[in-house]
């Protein structure tokens, strides 16, 4: 069983977003995504629990946490959105980072759409490039 963690600052908006397609993409059996963020907001933005919840998507129970390097290295995976420089770093842990999402907070709805769908695109990508569909 892989581990990745989806890690933005506040763990508010876009690996919140990541973490839920990738669980909802990936065999459970391969792999399975958590979130966090380096200094965790007290709650989701509305935005993102609004735009995620027209796609049938509930966050409406995920709660912001703290990435510590402790759950950092529950993980084999690594993907950081925004580029984290204060991520804890693990030994021959994989490390992404994906830059080109943008931070949804404070975001029009249509600008959240847009960022929800390109995060889809992207952890769908990386799903199949790890090889770990859901079987048909």
């Amino acid at each position: 069983m892989n581990t990745v963690i989806f890690a933005c600052t506040q763990n508010a908006g876009r690996s919140q977003i990541a973490a839920a397609f990738f669980n909802l993409l990936a065999d459970p059996a391969k792999a399975r995504a958590i979130s966090a963020g380096t200094q965790p907001a007290e709650r989701l933005h509305p935005e993102v629990l609004a735009t995620m919840k027209e796609m049938g998507v509930d966050l409406g129970d995920a709660k912001p946490q703290r990435l510590t390097p402790e759950l950092a290295k529950s993980a084999q995976i690594l993907v950081t959105l925004g580029g984290l420089a204060d991520a804890p770093v693990v030994a021959d842990q994989k490390r992404e980072d994906w830059p080109m999402i943008e931070d949804p907070a404070g975001k029009s709805a249509a600008d959240v759409e847009k960022i929800r769908d390109t995060t889809a695109a992207i952890v769908s990508d990386f799903v199949n490039r790890n090889g770990w569909e859901r079987p048909q």
